[in-house]
């Protein structure tokens, strides 16, 4: 297949690139390089040594062979997409271009307006390129479980049959998030769905939940081929942050009281689900919802896996609350389904001490470049400082 990967030069784009490729598909990336501009800003950057995108495309034709065309370039730029597409047409676009983090969207207007406008109108841009280039083109986007929030219900795959006054109807699960960047995600299901019922488009969203890891199997072959890790307030995921703090000796810093539940996945099966929905594409005018995760924990549930399993490394291992930064509930109701990617062939990597201990055994290689004064949250989502009770927190014996 032809295969159009937006975002590729990210901590998803990048391995799924590979992995395609790997699989004999004609891929394709775009990026304009947002993560990496980001990281400069905020004086921080990946704890694993990542090359520029030309070094990786030059690292992989020369372990693999193959090839792996690219584009730079912004989504938000319409003429550049359709060009792009116009170019490639490609059978399947796999879309991760977009701001992906919660306290960035929150820390400021002009971040909250520049994540709406990055994912929101990029994605409607490519709608329209779909729409007039290969409408039978199957999108695959990636979404987040975050649109949902944490209902007192059992969590459904993007659809929900609701009985009112003696009808009945399928109807899109109604939607709670928790953040600017979960809104923009929401408004994009909205959009793709639109254009699914109106124009006769095929797409699937994978409402993916926390990843979490470093490797794959493409990445492994050489250290040029390596993602990012990111651990810092911006762009860290909790389980990446739990294991560097753990190699380094840092509080692994728990919100609260560490009851928040969220759906878990590693990076290898976020590959699994990607290449599944590809595979399987949905039907013209088709507009499918999978939520992407294989288990569920709490975040003090978490706190402990690594706690354990970095003192069978050796490592002292503290956990300490923080100050909640966001407004969440610290305990609450959550069971999400997530069959239909089982359904379609996903065997799982399930979270245990020996997965951990690999990545904290990976963490440990790189040590030397954790930024430190990067980890702890600065980013409050209602108006008021936070610093200052942070270090209260650290204070606290």
């Amino acid at each position: 297949m032809r295969i159009l990967i937006l975002g590729g030069d990210g901590y998803l784009g990048w391995p799924t690139a590979m992995r395609f490729s790997a699989g004999g598909h004609k891929v394709s990336v775009v990026d304009n390089f947002s993560r990496r501009r980001w990281h400069v800003q905020h004086s921080t950057g990946s704890l694993t040594p990542i090359r520029s995108l030309a070094d990786r495309v030059e690292a992989w034709l020369q372990v693999s062979g193959n090839e792996i065309g690219t584009f730079v370039g912004s989504m938000e730029d319409a003429d550049f997409l359709e060009r792009v597409i116009a170019e490639t047409l490609p059978e399947a676009i796999v879309h991760y271009a977009e701001q992906p983090s919660a306290p960035y969207s929150m820390k400021s207007r002009e971040a909250a307006v520049e994540t709406q406008y990055t994912n929101v109108i990029g994605t409607l841009n490519l709608l329209f390129a779909i729409r007039d280039r290969v409408p039978d083109c199957h999108l695959v986007k990636l979404g987040t479980m975050g649109e949902y929030g944490t209902p007192n219900i059992d969590i459904e795959e993007g659809f929900i049959e609701i009985e009112h006054k003696g009808r009945r109807d399928t109807l899109p699960f109604p939607k709670m998030p928790g953040s600017l960047y979960h809104l923009s995600n929401v408004h994009d299901s909205h959009n793709i769905h639109f254009a699914c019922r109106i124009w006769g488009l095929r797409a699937t969203e994978l409402n993916q939940g926390v990843v979490y890891g470093v490797e794959t199997a493409e990445s492994a072959e050489h250290d040029r081929l390596i993602t990012r890790f990111d651990y810092d307030e911006y762009f860290g995921t909790v389980l990446n942050r739990f294991c560097v703090q753990a190699v380094i000796g840092h509080p692994m810093t728990v919100y609260g009281e560490g009851g928040q539940t969220r759906g878990f996945l590693n990076i290898r099966d976020t590959l699994q689900c990607v290449e599944l929905a590809v595979t399987n594409p949905a039907e013209l005018g088709e507009f499918r919802v999978f939520n992407q995760f294989t288990e569920q924990f709490s975040v003090s549930q978490l706190a402990e896996l690594v706690r354990r399993s970095g003192e069978e490394l050796g490592y002292g291992v503290e956990v300490r609350s923080f100050p909640i930064p966001r407004i969440e509930a610290e305990r609450h109701y959550y069971n999400a389904t997530n069959t239909k990617l089982i359904d379609l062939g996903l065997k799982p990597h399930h979270l245990g001490e020996e997965l951990v201990r690999s990545m904290l055994r990976i963490i440990e290689r790189h040590k030397g470049r954790v930024i430190e004064r990067a980890i702890l949250p600065t980013t409050r989502w209602k108006p008021g400082e936070l610093l200052g009770e942070v270090e209260a927190a650290e204070r606290r014996p």
